[in-house]
């Protein structure tokens, strides 16, 4: 009873896993994307900044001595470097320096942005060459440069952006983990309901039931199929429960006839024992038949019927013919009215409602088939007496027989209509006991065959 929960923890801890993992992959390929546009983003920024304050600082110049570099914050280190590589002029932060870097722009493109490491750590700057009127009018045509630059921000210049991506990467991921932790064991708290309330269903107590959630999700669904399928197996264990009573009952009485006789021939000398031996296998042989037709009535309720074409009117009129001569039959079908089951099965049924009609019958039996309502109809009225209202359905249950069935035929299990509509149900169909006129009117409805 104790290793239960533990699976639903594992399957609770399965799911949770995996919605971590899925949410540690997605969130890592966004953390990748993110740092590399952070990164992406405050470079543009530094460069927009240097290209600015080298444009500007080149827009100040005149002939003569170049004033010094306009500064700020962002961008403080700043140079004036010759052909020869002199630094001219420099910003305070830039002074006694040498030249920030020995990379010179070509004509054809002469704003670079770069950023170079040495021991000192990395600079990032943008080298700019003014144009030929620039220098021509400022330095006589002397080719200049101006480097305009800062230290690379600790942020790139560090893992800590990655750090603080990974982090936070991390605690999302653990964060979805645990609501899919909390969600899933939530959705399966009526599952693991279900299960407790199923463990304490026995064969001894089927009248219990599972708790069914509101809605039409899975789970609920779940529920209902449960109950119901709990529903059918105990209806089926009922039936049993009572068909083995009523099996052990009605043979007792003739086992016990049998063994009072047997005792007889032995215990009194003027008790004929050949005769003793002939009733005892009488009443055998109806052992022997009750026998045979519960193992029918068995395996008509636990086996699927074949999916033949059966031509109804056919078997109808064949079974008709083949009863013994005595009360007569009248037969009025139409033709081709088809079916698909077993022929042998409905065979049976037919045989059955035509015996039980003949037995209670005066003058007569009628026998119609016919198509209604997308079902064959087959109709089976005696003359007789007819059953009443309130034993209608009695007379479908096994070994029940009502005192004039009793008189008519002593020797009879009650089996008859019990296996009869226990084959119509199993074909999708229904067998009833309908009004009529007079007698009894035995009605067996059953889905018609497609046309093929």
């Amino acid at each position: 009873m104790r290793a239960a929960p533990s699976g639903r923890f594992s399957v609770q801890a399965t799911l949770a896993l995996a919605a971590g993992v899925f949410s540690l992959v997605v969130l890592s390929a966004i953390g990748v994307v993110a740092d590399l546009a952070i990164r992406a983003t405050i470079e543009r920024s530094v460069f927009e900044d240097t290209e600015r304050a080298a444009t500007d600082w080149i827009g100040s110049m005149t002939t003569g001595r170049p004033p010094p570099p306009v500064t700020t914050s962002d961008v403080d280190l700043m140079q004036l470097v010759d052909a020869s590589g002199n630094v001219v002029s420099a910003s305070r932060a830039a002074a006694g320096r040498p030249p920030l870097s020995d990379f010179w722009p070509l004509s054809e493109d002469r704003i670079e942005d770069r950023t170079e490491c040495s021991g000192a750590g990395c600079v990032m700057f943008t080298a700019t060459r003014p144009s030929p009127q620039e220098e021509q009018v400022l330095w006589g045509g002397e080719s200049h440069l101006v480097y305009a630059g800062r230290a690379q921000p600790e942020i790139l210049a560090t893992h800590r952006l990655e750090l603080f991506l990974g982090a936070g990467v991390l605690a999302a991921s653990a964060l979805m983990m645990g609501a899919a932790w909390i969600l899933i064991g939530l959705a399966l708290r009526p599952v693991e309901q279900m299960r407790r309330r199923l463990a304490e269903v026995t064969v001894t107590d089927l009248s219990l039931r599972i708790p069914e959630p509101h809605g039409r999700d899975e789970i609920a669904r779940l529920a209902r199929t449960a109950n119901a399928t709990l529903a059918r197996l105990q209806e089926t264990v009922e039936q049993q429960r009572h068909f083995c009573s009523m099996v052990s009952h009605e043979l007792r009485t003739p086992l016990t006839g049998m063994r009072t006789q047997l005792e007889e021939a032995l215990l009194y000398e003027e008790v004929d024992p050949h005769q003793a031996i002939r009733d005892a296998l009488g009443t055998a042989g109806r052992c022997d038949s009750i026998i045979d037709e519960m193992l029918l009535l068995a395996r008509v309720r636990a086996a699927p019927h074949s999916q033949e074409r059966v031509d109804l009117t056919a078997l109808v009129r064949a079974e008709a013919a083949a009863r013994p001569p005595g009360v007569p039959i009248r037969v009025s079908a139409e033709e081709g009215v088809a079916v698909r089951g077993n022929a042998v099965q409905l065979g049976e049924v037919l045989v059955n409602l035509l015996a039980n009609a003949q037995r209670h019958a005066r003058a007569g039996v009628e026998v119609t088939v016919a198509r209604a309502g997308g079902r064959a109809v087959v109709t089976v009225l005696d003359d007789g007496g007819g059953i009443p209202q309130g034993d209608r359905e009695k007379v479908f249950q096994p070994f029940v027989r009502l005192p004039e069935a009793h008189r008519r035929d002593p020797q009879g299990s009650g089996l008859g209509l019990a296996i009869s509509r226990a084959i119509a149900e199993g074909h999708e169909g229904t067998l009833k006991v309908e009004d009529s006129a007079a007698g009894a009117k035995f009605v067996l409805r059953l889905p018609l065959a497609e046309i093929e």
